[in-house]
């Protein structure tokens, strides 16, 4: 791991992971201030989620480093982004700075290797999936689906999927790509379960 000094954005819900795209709309001012920064530096910035609520709420442990890898800026001065994960990052500690937006020191994780899964795991994996999307009535595309590699299938559904904000944390934390997978089929489960017993979503 590298220490580095790190721009965040703390938003509930939103899942980076490395090697995918985040689609992000920037309105909040402390917020443009820190897509402009980022634009004068390196376009880079980290996704964490915060633990609560307030105007600075405590962080969890773990975020992703992203890339700026697509940038609109708007009349009014939103901006819309693509953010593309770089590296999971480990929080340090939070530096006391003057800019509107928090900053903190962290630990950056190399880049992964492509990891890919065993044949069981995948197909564990796509038959868990097209029982979830069937009892929430989505509808999939499963021959665009079995083309896709094995690490965009899984940290795809791991950043789309209608997952609490605690149980997306355990998804970016898990350490193997086989973890994360039977981590996200156990979730869909439960969520499976919820839904034939005629309760809410974990949403």
């Amino acid at each position: 791991m590298n220490a580095a000094r790190v721009s965040i954005f703390p938003l509930s819900g939103a899942l980076l992971l490395p090697g995918m795209d985040l689609p992000l709309h920037i309105f909040e001012p402390r917020y443009r201030a820190l897509i402009h920064d980022a634009m004068a530096r390196d376009r880079r910035i980290g996704m964490i989620q915060p633990r609560g609520d307030g105007p600075k709420p405590a962080l969890f442990d773990v975020g992703c480093l992203g890339h700026i890898s697509q940038i609109e800026a708007l009349d009014d001065g939103r901006f819309n982004i693509i953010l593309k994960g770089l590296a999971r990052f480990r929080v340090i500690r939070e530096l006391d700075v003057a800019t509107a937006f928090r900053q903190i020191e962290a630990d950056v994780e190399q880049a992964p290797e492509d990891e890919v899964l065993h044949a069981v795991e995948r197909a564990a994996l796509e038959q868990e999936s097209r029982r979830f999307a069937e009892a929430l009535g989505y509808v999939v595309d499963w021959t665009a689906v079995s083309r896709l590699d094995d690490m965009s299938l899984v940290n795809g559904i791991a950043q789309i999927a209608p997952f609490d904000p605690a149980a997306k944390q355990t998804l970016l934390e898990a350490d193997t790509l086989g973890e994360r997978s039977e981590r996200i089929i156990q979730l869909m489960q439960i969520i499976g379960r919820i839904e034939r017993d005629g309760g809410t979503t974990m949403q």
